[in-house]
């Protein structure tokens, strides 16, 4: 399926002018932004905001489930097994009482390390692989494993990109191309910019102290073409459309299975409902690498996906800049990339209002 040719929402089932409430909302929110929804497999809204269709959008986190993905396509393989301690492929890993942590939990966010050492240091170590690896091996715990469901901001890629490695003796931005971005025809997805697509990055921007602290960062080409699997995952709506499309098939897409559709739905498989996350400390919906949908216990508290998607929706929020989430209730694929980063991790009104005018859009 080629992503970018618009049909009649009305043949999809969904109404125009609720419809282009998302599109008014995007151009008065004022970012740098493309957005690509499906609906019943037909292209129902493909726009770009002050870019091209085939600009590259830092997506931060939401480019997690690529590399949980990848994961779960080895345990399928049988190539490892999710209940299996991260230090049977990894030995080092088990240093300072992490020898019982296991692949799956660390898929669920309760592996107990949300961070090797605090964010900040993290965020510093993280260019440097060796280095950020090193860091995790020498961490201890902040919890027991499997007690508590705490978000592992960047810890989750490099865990799970060290194993991928140990596993398959390759480097990790070759297996995610070989298994999952070629053969999706995902071909403007990239772990780490390619120096020689530079010229089609969007910077981020920051409007608040914080965000322009962090915005100072991720524009540094250091930083945007590292390998950095939990943040610096580059892509465009449509690419990110075709992902989550595949998903919603059952890891298949245009006559490509990359994933049964048991794995699939084990991926999707919740494993905190509604739990409040003690780094996040917000109340949650995880599943085993993605964020789960449905309404949450603070009616007045952004939620992604929208207050009235359903609890079958699943996908990731990316520093509430970058979003994407399909909808199995409803036949709904969502890809909205901004530039914009948010001032706080509690969530955007914006995306939420966004993903609310494309469900209300829905007959």
């Amino acid at each position: 399926m080629i992503v970018g040719a618009e049909r009649l929402p009305q043949n999809a089932g969904m109404d125009p002018g609720a419809l282009s409430r998302a599109v008014g909302l995007i151009e008065a929110h004022g970012a740098v932004a493309q957005i690509c929804v499906l609906r019943h497999e037909q292209v129902v809204l493909d726009r770009a905001f002050g870019c091209r269709p085939d600009s590259l959008f830092m997506i931060f986190s939401a480019g997690k489930p690529f590399m949980a993905m990848l994961v779960h396509q080895l345990a399928e393989r049988g190539q490892l097994a999710l209940d299996d301690p991260v230090a049977r492929y990894w030995p080092e890993f088990s240093r300072h009482g992490k020898d019982a942590i296991t692949i799956r939990q660390v898929l669920q966010h309760r592996a107990g390390l949300p961070v090797a050492h605090n964010l900040p240091r993290d965020a510093l170590a993280a260019p440097n692989w060796r280095r950020a690896v090193h860091g995790i091996e020498h961490a201890r715990p902040s919890w027991p494993p499997g007690e508590v469901p705490a978000y592992h901001i960047l810890s989750f890629g490099f865990i799970l990109g060290e194993i991928v490695q140990r596993v398959t003796g390759a480097s990790l931005r070759e297996v995610m191309r070989a298994e999952l971005l070629d053969p999706l025809g995902l071909a403007d997805t990239h772990l780490g910019l390619p120096a020689p697509l530079w010229y089609r990055h969007v910077p981020v921007r920051g409007h608040h102290p914080a965000a322009r602290v962090r915005q100072a960062v991720f524009n540094r080409r250091g930083v945007r073409q590292a390998i950095v699997p939990a943040a610096t995952v580059s892509s465009t709506a449509r690419d990110m459309a075709r992902f989550y499309l595949m998903l919603l098939r059952g890891g298949e897409l245009d006559g490509v299975r990359v994933l049964r559709p048991a794995t699939v739905a084990e991926a999707l498989r919740p494993s905190a409902n509604g739990q409040t996350d003690r780094l996040l400390r917000l109340p949650i919906r995880w599943a085993q690498g993605f964020q789960l949908g449905g309404p949450g216990p603070d009616p007045g508290r952004p939620r992604p996906m929208g207050s009235s998607s359903s609890p079958q929706a699943f996908g990731h929020n990316g520093s509430n800049c970058c979003l994407a989430w399909a909808d199995p209730s409803r036949g709904v694929v969502f890809a909205y990339l901004t530039n914009v980063l948010s001032a706080s991790f509690d969530g955007s009104p914006h995306q939420s209002e966004v993903s609310d005018a494309v469900l209300g859009a829905c007959r």
